[in-house]
């Protein structure tokens, strides 16, 4: 066999190898995937273990978030949602499968998700139901069941709501969603909707204030620890949160003069 000959041999088995090893790689990377018994934290993230995860193309309302129903009367939709996902899930073991970083979520990954025995996913029930509305970036595809849920008024379809997204932001002129939605009652529903004296869920604590000053490190709120000096003089916060591991994965900062109580 001549140098030249040899040489091109070489090149060829090494590049074979290689797309192999990447390939066995890929396939076998543990964090692609992941099975284990799961809590709902909210109504669009869930818990295996130590890893949490957003359902990929589901945005639920927030467990403070308050939505108006078909007899206009306030209710605690985000606390429902995630009521509605604990059922789904029914105690039994669930693979979630990672499909990316979640970038407006900390550094929390989005999943597909489904619950052992089922033959839909997780992400396409909640939504089904009515209690998520289809969000990007979507790999799980909900947009066809959630044209389905906004048509039959499933769950929050039913009354009136703004989108999870815009509550997160304070966006109190956002688009009004639902099919009891009436736009000669706006103000009182947006009055409703974004409530002055938002209510504490229980055992979510943390008060959480949209601050302009916040965006200097990239963030959109400040968020204060029972025990801290500045959380009594937090008043009206806008948000509240269950732990500070879900504070700063919606864009929130600690105070600065506030430290984990002894």
């Amino acid at each position: 066999m001549s140098f030249r000959n040899f040489f091109a041999s070489a090149r060829a088995f090494a590049l074979v190898s290689f797309f192999a090893l990447s390939g066995f790689l890929g396939t076998s990377n543990p964090a692609s995937a992941l099975t284990g018994a799961a809590t709902a934290r909210d109504g669009n993230s869930i818990q295996l273990g130590d890893v949490i995860y957003r359902l990929d193309g589901v945005d639920a309302p927030e467990l403070d978030q308050v939505c108006i129903d078909d007899h206009a009367d306030a209710w605690t939709c985000g606390i429902e949602a995630r009521d509605q996902l604990t059922k789904l899930i029914k105690g039994r073991v669930v693979r979630c499968d990672d499909v990316g970083p979640e970038k407006s979520f900390g550094k929390r990954h989005r999943a597909i998700c489904t619950a052992e025995g089922d033959k839909s996913t997780l992400n396409e029930q909640l939504v089904r139901l009515g209690f998520a509305v289809a969000r990007e970036p979507i790999k799980a595809n909900a947009k066809p069941v959630a044209a389905e849920a906004r048509t039959a008024a499933a769950g929050i379809w039913k009354g009136c709501f703004v989108a999870p997204q815009d509550f997160r932001a304070g966006k109190k002129d956002g688009t009004l969603l639902g099919t009891a939605c009436r736009p000669d009652r706006d103000k009182e529903i947006r009055a409703v909707l974004f409530p002055e004296e938002l209510t504490m869920p229980p055992s979510c604590s943390i008060k959480g204030k949209l601050a302009v000053r916040a965006r200097v490190t990239g963030n959109i709120g400040i968020y204060h620890l029972r025990g801290c000096p500045s959380y009594p003089a937090t008043t009206r916060p806008d948000r509240w949160f269950c732990s500070e591991d879900d504070a700063q994965a919606a864009g929130f900062r600690k105070a600065y003069n506030c430290r984990r109580p002894k």
